[in-house]
């Protein structure tokens, strides 16, 4: 039998899959083989099946490093279910018990577990590096590799040490396999891992299925993310905010509309947190509001929509959250809100760190910018930001695409910034290329003599936003490029020089405007669902599944997935050689779970003689009168403030906000025993002096008079202590 055979025959014996997806093949033949191996592949394009094949067919157990105890039950769960064995898979990580450590270990030895899942911290433990150097190990698999790099979108440090333990181990083949990663972020694996001479298979990032629209943030947010989660209902859903108070307030207005949500962020209890997760994959609540910490490796396939209620950190967290929508191929609507002072938010929670770290998450948002406010497609410009290029003009599959702006010649004007970046030769950002055609005087360009150049203030007449554009759709046509770990340097590409030389039409669409708070038209939305011939029985079958996973406690999509009820509910196979045909029904699944379906269609074929071959108000929720109840109380306590923040699940900005509404609502408030702590008291004594001399208790104005010399949390401190002694 050739090897291509053998593969096939496995994938369907395992998983009762009937051909492999993209470059699966070719990533298991590779690992099989003994090499280093890395998978750069697409949310829902089938990355676990790279690592789980293998470690069945190889000797000893694969090491599957994995940064989430959700993630590794999930895929643990899901391992077990397609086999009959439930020592095949495992997994150690701090929420075991002594006493299932050792169960785990006994199956270990004795060759039972072909797949040992563990957390990077659990795998510096001197005790389980004992343990696994005495454990045959086929190869490592390193998953959501991207948190190695600090320019990833989950920098997790202790990823860092996984390559030394690895050689403390015992050295064999490793596997690093991510969603996202730009070039650079790449390379960083790479390097970190020992694997820079790894065979790559990076797939095509393009999830064609999944719709992608940018909406103004305003005040009527919550209605109409509350109007559109009512017009799908029966649909699973996520909806992301950046803070977890947002998550908990949001989740109370979903539910005072009726909506069947709950809420998920890492300040919520273990407890809590599994079983809302839980009931989620059980299809016992439709909707999920969290923060990030949310759905990182959590396969369910058939999320219909993930809404960004606020614009995230970054691309690559944008792409991997979207991408739990529609992972089975069926319809998945993205939809972010977006304004951009939010991203001025954004910056300001930068400040105190290093100088390094804030560059970097500058460069992010930058691009994240980019994305929001672009008119051309937004599958172009994705795709573009993970070093894939995108052909097709129009994707008609988002909402620039669907909504297309009218095109403008911008041919002289990027003549003008082309001649610019060659001037400088490479060695300026975008900023001080569009201060130099304006015609600013900055310090900057002052040192650098660049109000001498031939071109300063020759594009004066046009506004920034406009040579924003023009840059950015340069950068998207090939003529620019920008140099992202050097701080977003602009550099002429060979094709920007050829340009030069023989320019030709360049036209482009002009920005979207995201900065006024106005209400902004739907698009409509292309759908992108299967469907099975019997509607009928998919529903009949689609009941039965809910009541299998209640009796079983496991949920709907591991029995079986949507595309298998389709198949069945298209071909009604009625035995179990029959069901073992139908797409994801392995020989193991179909003895777990398919007399009952088979049962039930049976039923249905000789029932039927089937021949087989509103604008809505948006209720709000009820004061949060009790929170500043608990906060004046906690203060009278002298609890630390940085403490009360943390017990109600607060990011600190966001405790200062209530505190202040506290004071300017003239309730007197003493906060001395804190600022002691944590403060000089010269500093005190100089801001406190600031606000009793100035007119004004503006913030702006009080960071801008008061320089660099305190960050922005001091100045607010001092001023609620002004306040309350002296104006309450």
């Amino acid at each position: 039998m050739s090897k291509k055979d053998y593969l096939a025959e496995q994938l369907k014996k395992h998983f009762g899959f009937d051909t492999f997806k993209g470059n699966q093949e070719a990533v298991i033949r590779n690992v099989l083989e003994g090499k280093d191996t890395f998978v750069l592949m697409p949310t829902g394009g089938g990355k676990s099946l790279c690592y789980q094949l293998p470690s069945l067919l190889m000797d000893g157990t694969a090491i599957v490093i994995s940064p989430l105890i959700a993630l590794m039950k999930n895929q643990v769960d899901s391992m077990r279910h397609f086999s009959e064995d439930n020592g095949v898979a495992h997994f150690i990580n701090s929420s075991l018990n002594k006493q299932a450590i050792d169960h785990v270990k006994k199956d270990i030895k004795s060759g039972k577990t072909k797949l040992l899942y563990v957390a990077p911290e659990s795998l510096t433990k001197e005790e389980n590096i004992e343990f696994l150097r005495q454990v045959p190990v086929s190869f490592y698999a390193v998953d959501e590799a991207h948190c190695i790099s600090e320019w990833g979108h989950d920098f997790r440090p202790e990823y860092r040490r996984i390559r030394p333990i690895i050689n403390e181990i015992s050295k064999r083949p490793v596997i690093a396999l991510t969603a996202t990663a730009t070039p650079k972020v790449q390379h960083d694996i790479q390097k970190n891992l020992g694997m820079i001479d790894a065979m790559v298979f990076k797939s095509s990032f393009n999830r064609p299925n999944l719709y992608y629209e940018v909406r103004q943030k305003n005040k009527n947010i919550d209605k109409e993310i509350v109007k559109f989660v009512k017009s799908n209902q029966g649909k699973s859903g996520i909806v992301y905010c950046l803070s977890r108070r947002k998550v908990e307030d949001f989740t109370e207005i979903l539910k005072a509309n009726g909506i069947n949500a709950l809420a998920y962020h890492a300040g919520m209890d273990s407890n809590t947190r599994s079983e809302n997760q839980d009931a989620f994959l059980m299809e016992e609540t439709e909707v999920i509001v969290a923060t990030i910490a949310f759905g990182m490796g959590i396969d369910k396939p058939d999320v219909r929509y993930v809404i960004h209620y606020d614009i995230p950190k970054s691309l690559e967290g944008y792409y991997q959250e979207t991408g739990r929508a529609g992972r089975d191929g069926g319809e998945g609507k993205c939809i972010v809100f977006y304004i951009n002072k939010d991203l001025q938010k954004l910056e300001k929670f930068m400040q105190g760190k290093p100088i390094s770290e804030q560059e970097i998450g500058k460069q992010l948002l930058e691009e994240t910018k980019a994305y929001a406010e672009t008119s051309v497609c937004r599958r172009k410009v994705l795709l573009h930001y993970f070093g894939e290029e995108y052909t097709e003009e129009n994707c008609g599959n988002c909402d620039n695409c669907l909504n297309p702006k009218k095109q403008v010649e911008a041919k002289e004007l990027l003549i003008s910034v082309l001649e610019t970046v060659e001037v400088l030769k490479d060695k300026f950002k975008a900023d001080h290329v569009i201060n130099i055609l304006q015609g600013k005087k900055t310090s900057e360009i002052i040192s650098y003599e660049h109000d001498e150049l031939e071109m300063f203030g020759t594009g004066k007449d046009e506004d920034e936003k406009l040579w924003n554009t023009v840059i950015r759709q340069a950068m998207i046509a090939g003529y620019l490029d920008k140099d992202i770990e050097n701080y977003g340097l602009l550099k002429l590409t060979a094709e920007g020089k050829k340009y030069l030389k023989n320019p030709v039409s360049f036209k482009i669409t002009e920005d979207n405007d995201f900065g006024e708070d106005d209400g902004v038209e739907e698009t409509p939305v292309r759908g992108g669902a299967s469907c099975a011939v019997d509607p009928v029985l998919y529903s009949i079958m689609k009941d039965l599944r809910k009541k299998l996973s209640k009796r079983l406690e496991v949920p709907p999509y591991v029995i079986f997935q949507d595309p298998s009820l389709e198949a069945m509910a298209t071909t009604y196979p009625i035995t179990l050689e029959e069901l073992q045909n139908i797409p994801g029904v392995g020989a193991g699944k179909a003895k777990r779970y398919g007399q009952e379906f088979i049962e039930l269609i049976k039923r249905h074929v000789v029932e039927n003689e089937i021949e087989r071959p509103e604008d809505l108000r948006v209720r709000t929720v009820a004061n949060k009168s009790k929170l500043k109840v608990f906060i004046v109380q906690s203060i009278d306590r002298k609890v630390a403030l940085d403490d009360i923040a943390l017990s109600k699940g607060l990011e600190f900005n966001e405790l200062l906000d209530e505190i202040e509404a506290i004071v300017y609502s003239g309730t007197k408030i003493n906060i001395d025993y804190f600022l002691n702590e944590v403060m000089d008291e010269d500093h005190i004594d100089d801001i406190y002096f600031y606000f009793k001399e100035s007119e004004t208790d503006d913030l702006e104005e009080a960071i801008k008079e008061l320089g660099n010399e305190y960050t922005e949390e001091e100045i607010r401190l001092v001023r609620v202590k002004f306040l309350s002694e002296l104006a309450n």
